[in-house]
C-alpha cells in the first residue's frame, strides 16, 4: 500500500474569501468551491489541478452539485445560475430580490432549493427552468440551510430554526428558537435524519432532535468549542462550518481559531483535532464515504479588525483515518 500524505494543498485557490466547498456526489475526484472573488472553481483533487472555473457578476456565497456534471450557484448578484461542466453552458434559473445565501440540491423532489436574505426559500425545476415554489421564512433572512431526503432545516437571522417537509410545503413542520444565544453560522442535518447540529459566532454548537417526545428532547445539548485560554482570558471564536460523515453520523466543525475538530454528537465526545491552520476555517465538506475532508481556509472574521497581514485563501484535502471519525 502506498503511504500518502495526510493532506494535500490544492493549487490555484481563489483570490478572495472562500464561501463554500462541496465534493461531487459519488466521486472524491471533483470538488467545487465558491468565493468572494466572483468565481466558482472545479478542482480535480486526484491530479491537484484547477479543472475549470466560471464567473458570477458579484461574490458567490454558495454552490452545490445537482449531479456529476451540473452545478448551481448563487450570491450577491441575486442570481441562481445553472452550469454544465461538460458543455460549459450556463443559464440563469431565476433571481431572488436579495442575495442568495444558500444552495442545496433536493434529490427527493429533483429540484434546487435556494435560501436568500430576502427571507424566502425558493424551489426550482431545472428541466422547466423555472421557480415552482416560494416559501416565506417567517421574517428571517436565511443564514444557513440543509436538506436530507424530505427534511429541510432553515436557520434564520432572528435565531429561529424552521423545519420543513419537502413532500408538503404548504406550512413548516415546526419553528424553534435557537438554543444558542448568538447569531447562527451553520446548520446541518444528521445523515440518519434524527436531528440537526447548529453553530454560532460565540464558540458554541448545539445538537438538536426532531422528535418532540420529551424523552428524545431530553437528549439535546449544547457545548462550548473553538475557544482558547490566554493569560487568564478566554478567547471565543465563531464556529463557521459543520460537515457530517455520512457513514458514522459524526461531524466536523471549523472555527475562526483555525482549528478543525471531529465530534461524536451522540456520545458527547471530541474524537480528534487536526493541526492549526494559518487562518479561519471558512467551509468544510466530507466526501460521500467520509474518507476525505475538504478544508477551506480564508480570513472571514468581520467581527474583529483584520490583522496586518492576512494569509491567502487556501484549500486542503485531508485523508481522514477511521480512528479520527468513527465513534469509539
Amino acid at each position: 500500500m502506498v503511504d500518502r500524505k495526510p493532506e494535500v494543498q490544492l493549487q490555484n485557490p481563489p483570490t478572495d474569501a472562500i464561501s463554500s466547498v462541496k465534493f461531487a456526489p459519488q466521486t472524491s475526484q471533483y470538488l467545487i468551491v465558491s468565493s468572494w472573488d466572483c468565481t466558482v472553481r472545479l478542482y480535480d483533487t486526484v491530479n491537484n489541478k484547477l479543472h475549470q472555473k466560471y464567473m458570477h457578476d458579484a461574490p458567490v456565497l454558495d454552490v452545490a452539485f445537482q449531479d456529476s456534471i451540473h452545478t448551481i450557484s448563487g450570491g450577491l448578484d441575486n442570481q441562481v445560475k445553472l452550469y454544465d461542466l461538460n458543455s460549459h453552458a450556463e443559464s440563469i434559473l431565476g433571481t431572488h430580490e436579495e442575495p442568495v445565501k444558500c444552495v442545496e440540491y433536493a434529490r427527493l423532489v429533483n429540484g434546487i432549493l435556494t435560501g436568500s436574505w430576502d427571507r424566502t426559500v425558493k424551489l426550482w425545476d431545472t428541466r422547466e427552468r423555472n421557480c415552482v415554489g416560494h416559501y416565506e421564512q417567517n421574517n428571517g433572512k436565511v443564514y444557513s440551510m440543509n436538506c436530507i431526503d424530505e427534511k429541510l432545516v432553515v436557520a434564520t437571522s432572528d435565531r429561529k430554526v424552521l423545519v420543513w417537509d419537502l413532500r408538503n410545503m404548504s406550512q413548516y413542520l415546526m419553528r424553534r428558537e435557537s438554543s444558542l444565544k448568538y447569531q447562527t453560522r451553520a446548520i446541518r442535518c444528521f445523515p440518519n435524519k434524527e436531528g440537526y447540529v447548529m453553530s454560532s459566532i460565540e464558540g458554541r454548537v448545539a445538537v438538536e432532535y426532531f422528535d418532540s417526545d420529551p424523552e428524545v428532547q431530553a437528549k439535546k445539548f449544547a457545548f462550548k468549542c473553538h475557544r482558547v485560554k490566554e493569560n487568564n482570558m478566554e478567547l471565543i471564536y465563531p464556529v463557521n462550518a459543520i460537515s457530517f460523515h455520512n457513514v458514522y453520523n459524526t461531524f466536523a466543525t471549523g472555527g475562526s481559531d483555525g482549528l478543525v475538530n471531529i465530534w461524536d454528537g451522540f456520545n458527547k465526545k471530541r474524537l480528534c483535532q487536526f493541526h492549526q491552520y494559518d487562518t479561519s476555517i471558512a467551509a468544510l465538506s466530507f466526501n460521500h464515504d467520509g474518507s476525505m475532508l475538504a478544508i477551506a481556509c480564508s480570513y472571514m472574521d468581520e467581527l474583529e479588525k483584520p490583522p496586518n497581514s492576512i494569509p491567502n485563501p487556501s484549500i486542503y484535502v485531508r485523508y481522514v483515518h477511521e480512528q479520527e471519525s468513527k465513534p469509539k
